[in-house]
């Protein structure tokens, strides 16, 4: 069974699936312990890699091999995988989409923002004409052979909104995403017009969407729900906290408690189960 499949199959059983957003490849040891499926976030990528917003600096070379990286040692694992604009042109988007279902990525998101772009649940988002995005978005499902294939519109007008999911839905792309959803009663609104097609949404600390539970967007006739940042914003708390309690400690290390903490005895365990053959699969994680 193919990786798109088997995430396909998932998707279309009960209840909303999570996908934990991961920016590299710790991060990903870590929400491979608790989940059964991973979101190749372009917003941790941007961040992890190179330090920058995510405003279209990935390249897609980079994207690539962080997901051949990922599949090595996450074999069982669902991998979604953000290719934001398809890296502009249509050519280099079905190019990508090959290049990732060769590796074994289990599905990609492809927006219809224009350049400059911005993170989804930013201010000033740009769209395409629907038509140029509708004829990239078809060349990549001519392309794609198995991999699951999610249509998102960063619409921001209430009628374009409704209008280009309505007609995301139309199309053999396996899901549709509307980003930056502001309220459940939109989510029901969306719901409503893509019909029968799996509906994922996006949910990022401090972006412009609820906070809902998966039982509450199971309810609400969600199908698929992406965690972008939960890992990366952790991090980031954790490390400004350990840097800061350092820094008052004049440099010296807090004590690890060797049955709980985390030192270099948890941290190589951790990496291990990368490298073990016998690694074991996830359990299946959901609503």
């Amino acid at each position: 069974m193919t990786y798109g499949k088997k995430l396909r199959d998932r998707i279309a059983g009960p209840g909303t699936t999570p996908l934990i957003g991961v920016y590299d490849m710790y991060s990903a040891s870590i929400a491979a312990k608790h989940y059964d499926g991973m979101f190749v976030s372009g917003f941790g990528f941007a961040a992890s890699y190179y330090g920058l917003p995510d405003i279209g600096f990935i390249a897609w070379p980079d994207m690539v091999a962080f997901v051949q990286r990922l599949r090595g040692a996450f074999p069982h694992h669902h991998l979604l995988v953000d290719i934001d604009d398809g890296y502009v042109d249509p050519e280099v988007a079905c190019h990508v989409v090959e290049g990732l279902e060769r590796i074994g990525a289990s599905g990609v998101i492809l927006e219809d923002q224009k350049r400059p772009r911005r993170c989804g649940h930013a201010d000033g988002k740009q769209v395409l004409p629907l038509e140029e995005y509708l004829e990239k978005l078809d060349q990549v499902l001519a392309t794609r052979k198995d991999l699951v294939v999610v249509a998102r519109t960063d619409a921001t007008d209430e009628h374009d909104i409704l209008h280009r999911a309505e007609r995301l839905a139309e199309t053999d792309a396996d899901v549709v995403l509307v980003d930056g959803v502001r309220s459940v009663e939109w989510i029901k609104r969306i719901r409503k017009v893509v019909g029968d097609k799996p509906l994922l949404f996006n949910q990022i600390a401090g972006g412009k969407s609820p906070r809902l539970s998966l039982g509450e967007l199971s309810d609400l006739g969600v199908d698929v729900a992406i965690y972008s940042t939960p890992c990366l914003f952790a991090a980031h708390e954790a490390m400004d906290s350990a840097l800061t309690g350092l820094k008052a400690a004049d440099g010296r290390l807090p004590e690890v408690d060797p049955a709980s903490g985390i030192g270099v005895q948890a941290s190589t365990t951790l990496l291990e189960r990368n490298i073990a053959r016998d690694r074991p699969a996830p359990q299946s994680v959901g609503v």
